[in-house]
């Protein structure tokens, strides 16, 4: 039996996500329909983690295992001619039967793009969130440095994933380290980007900082409020969840 690795970028917009799910199109569903007329038997593929839907990869990471004997270079070629053009697979490589790629993930980046330009033209307007409006970026910058470190997320997950229950029964469940956490701006392109590098991120944890971070930048919060959104543990203190369209995940490392 073979362990297989494979780098994948992928348009989100017309998927339901990564997760594989009953009704709509899904990442994961696609690659494991594709692999499956390859191989000619159904297989699990793996992923490093799940993305929204309507959000992008760069590079997500996935794996699975098989027993078809095409070699690393004929399946790359041969699964991107399966594959919608929307999903292309980078590299595929042959790994260790331990490596699994959500388990043996140690750190992840996601980036965030917002276009600040006043017209979003219609080849970028579905990977980025345009927002024409004025932000202090000075203030946001300032914001994002207290996401760094290790914090309790759940003000910053999504709703319907940490109920009470979970809190009393999993202490410590949204606990994660975030050992980066920045802007960066691109005057070409009048684009903010928002870059996140940490252990692990919760369903919606990204997309809840960056409308934090629009709220900071507004002048609704202020910068050390996130301080005070992190100790109150209360989704309902933090400011809204920005659209998945800017949303990508650039890296993941082992």
């Amino acid at each position: 039996m073979r362990n297989l690795k494979l780098v994948i970028a992928y348009d989100g917009t017309n998927f339901r996500g990564w997760q594989r799910q009953p009704h709509g199109p899904t990442v994961q569903g696609t690659l494991e329909s594709a692999l499956a007329k390859m191989t000619g038997h159904e297989l699990q593929v793996h992923g490093s983690g799940r993305t929204d839907a309507g959000a992008h990869a760069a590079a997500q990471v996935a794996n699975f295992k098989t027993e078809c004997p095409f070699p690393a270079p004929n399946l790359l070629r041969a699964l991107n001619n399966l594959l919608p053009g929307s999903i292309r697979v980078r590299e595929v490589a042959e790994v260790a039967d331990s490596f699994h790629a959500r388990h043996s993930a140690r750190a992840k980046t996601y980036r965030y793009r917002i276009l600040q330009a006043p017209v979003a033209l219609p080849f970028i307007s579905p990977f980025v969130y345009h927002y024409p409006y004025p932000l202090d970026r000075k203030r946001m910058a300032e914001a994002a440095r207290w996401v760094e470190g290790e914090h309790d997320f759940t003000s910053f997950a999504a709703a319907k994933d940490l109920s009470d229950s979970d809190r009393e029964n999993f202490p410590g469940s949204a606990v994660r380290r975030i050992y980066s956490s920045r802007f960066l701006w691109r005057p070409k392109l009048q684009m903010l980007v928002y870059e996140i590098r940490g252990s692990g991120f919760l369903h919606h944890m990204v997309r809840n900082l960056v409308g934090t971070l629009i709220e900071v930048g507004r002048g609704k919060l202020q910068p050390r409020d996130m301080l005070r959104i992190f100790e109150a543990q209360d989704r309902s203190q933090a400011g809204p969840t920005a659209p998945a369209s800017g949303l990508f995940l650039v890296n993941v490392e082992y």
